[in-house]
């Protein structure tokens, strides 16, 4: 009786158009966040999201690691197009609730995961940027790192291999030449905006203690300072 005097099959409210379209999503800070616990991007599905690294959303890519909870049910209305496995594999079957809310399971068959709640921590990419303003209340892990003095001297013989941490003072994914790598180390040293101006000429010696490039990208870098005009005073 409800459906015949007022039915609201037809009716479409504007907060299921914002959703549908993500609209007042707001990019991360950064990348590399944990986006775990996020949504998946429905455009990134589509092929076309426009976020990139940034979106807030999941963006799921590769062969179904996870075997669908509500296909084991019977309960999945999604069918191929499901972002979950449609096949039952105990090796990819999804985590145990109860384990991973109370820290133990009381079936002793338990078809799903049992996986140690300190492993699946991740580290905090605030905490590594330098600061993190929930301290130790933060739920994710801080770890506190030594820097390696042989890296920050210039080169360390241990490579990737190296027990200390090995900072990278340009932002990771960037597509820089090498002009706007000298570029930014020599803004990051240079105060005063005459210094700024004369960036690849007066600020050499930077460069040169520079620990972000090697030997034969400062000697390329210089040549190329050299064909630069420098502008009037």
């Amino acid at each position: 009786m409800q459906d015949l005097i007022a039915g609201v099959e037809k009716i479409t409210f504007q907060l299921e158009t914002d959703v549908l379209e993500q609209r007042g999503t707001v990019l991360l800070p950064f990348q590399g966040m944990d986006k775990s616990g996020a949504a998946v991007c429905e455009f990134f599905i589509k092929g076309y999201c426009r976020y990139g690294l940034m979106c807030p959303f999941r963006h799921v890519t590769g062969e179904k690691t996870v075997v669908c909870k509500h296909w084991l049910r019977g309960l999945c209305k999604k069918g191929d197009q499901c972002e979950f496995l449609h096949e039952y594999d105990m090796t990819k079957m999804p985590e145990c609730f109860f384990y991973s809310k109370f820290g133990e399971c009381s079936n002793k068959e338990c078809p799903f995961l049992h996986i140690d709640p300190a492993s699946k921590i991740k580290d905090c990419p605030w905490y590594d940027r330098g600061f993190c303003k929930h301290g130790p209340a933060c739920k994710h892990r801080h770890t506190r790192r030594v820097m390696c003095v042989n890296y920050l001297a210039g080169f360390c013989p241990e490579g990737p291999k190296c027990k200390f941490v090995q900072p990278q003072f340009i932002p990771r994914g960037c597509k820089t030449s090498l002009f706007s790598l000298a570029t930014f180390w020599c803004r990051a040293a240079c105060r005063s905006p005459r210094e700024q101006q004369l960036i690849l000429v007066e600020c050499s010696a930077h460069l040169s203690r520079s620990p972000v490039l090697s030997v034969e990208t400062k000697a390329i870098t210089l040549i190329n300072a050299a064909k630069v005009e420098l502008p009037a005073s």
